[in-house]
């Protein structure tokens, strides 16, 4: 996973969204891509050398590997799909000065997605709080977003824990995506940096995009492991995390990522590897026409057969 400094908006770090609670007029379109059971769903995010998103390639550009083994891919897919998304926004005490933008930033991001996107918005602190059932009414989610008053501490591995579970239990779309937006590190869970990394290594776990707003009056190291944190979440499922240099920034990166992820190329595959433990995913992306291209996925996942 590479890393784009402040200059190009800081890269590589995200959460999802998710939405239902409302019904709405306007049907889903049908999806031309889906994953059973014993099937693997891939996103991929194809980028060329200076970090910019590729589309129209075809499916014979694509070549998977599980644990270094070709695969046959079944089902190829580039189309703009709903997705069920959740929106994770820290709520501590220390997001107080940065609550009013990073919450348009948030809404900005739904009106920029998919109008079929369903979405769900936690706000947490030293609890979680489930702001805004899945939804894909904007006056709806921005109702939610306002209600509660950043305090307290950061429980953020408790966040996306309760976060995960509650889109996989209640989102309706094969793919899955949570964004997360924090300014620090955890503080408050009940659970571990490992027991979270362990469920995002699981095959339904969602892409996580983050942004880290990680405040420059910290310490060297702090702010360095607030960056390796959510790194770490953003390899295990094949999203990405940005660190802006400042709250302005936050807008346009979260309308780049609603581009990336309309613009992801879905493959499905049937594994021909045996055993439970990790297994590797590497997508690698050749085209006649284009040179020194990237396809950004999840790193694996662990079976249990």
């Amino acid at each position: 996973m590479r890393l784009f400094c402040n200059s190009t908006l800081g890269l590589i770090l995200i959460l999802g969204l998710a939405a239902t609670c409302q019904q709405t007029t306007q049907q889903a379109p049908a999806f031309t891509f889906h994953a059973n059971v014993g099937e693997v769903l891939v996103q991929a995010s194809v980028l060329d050398n200076k970090g910019r998103t590729v589309n129209s390639l075809p499916a014979g550009d694509f070549t998977v590997y599980e644990n270094g083994v070709k695969q046959n891919v079944e089902s190829f897919s580039h189309d703009d799909a709903p997705v069920s998304v959740g929106i994770l926004v820290d709520n501590s005490g220390s997001m107080r000065t940065k609550r009013i933008q990073v919450d348009q930033a948030a809404l900005n991001f739904v009106r920029a997605s998919n109008e079929n996107d369903e979405v769900f918005i936690v706000k947490f602190n030293d609890e979680y709080h489930l702001a805004s059932p899945f939804t894909n009414s904007i006056p709806a989610l921005e109702k939610g977003l306002g209600e509660i008053d950043p305090q307290a501490g950061t429980a953020l591995y408790d966040a996306i824990i309760n976060g995960v579970t509650y889109l996989n239990k209640y989102g309706k779309r094969p793919k899955k995506v949570l964004l997360l937006i924090t300014d620090g590190q955890d503080d408050a869970s009940s659970h571990d940096l490992k027991q979270t990394l362990t469920l995002l290594q699981s095959l339904d776990a969602p892409e996580i995009y983050c942004i880290g707003l990680v405040d420059k009056d910290d310490s060297g190291s702090s702010r360095k492991e607030s960056r390796k944190v959510l790194l770490q979440f953003a390899d295990a499922t094949g999203g990405l995390a940005y660190f802006p240099s400042n709250l302005d920034q936050v807008d346009a990166i979260t309308n780049k990522v609603a581009r990336d992820i309309r613009q992801q190329y879905s493959l499905v595959y049937r594994s021909n590897q045996s055993g439970p433990g990790f297994r590797s995913i590497k997508v690698e992306v050749k085209d006649p026409h284009l040179k020194h291209l990237t396809a950004h996925t999840r790193i694996g996942y662990q079976s249990t057969k």
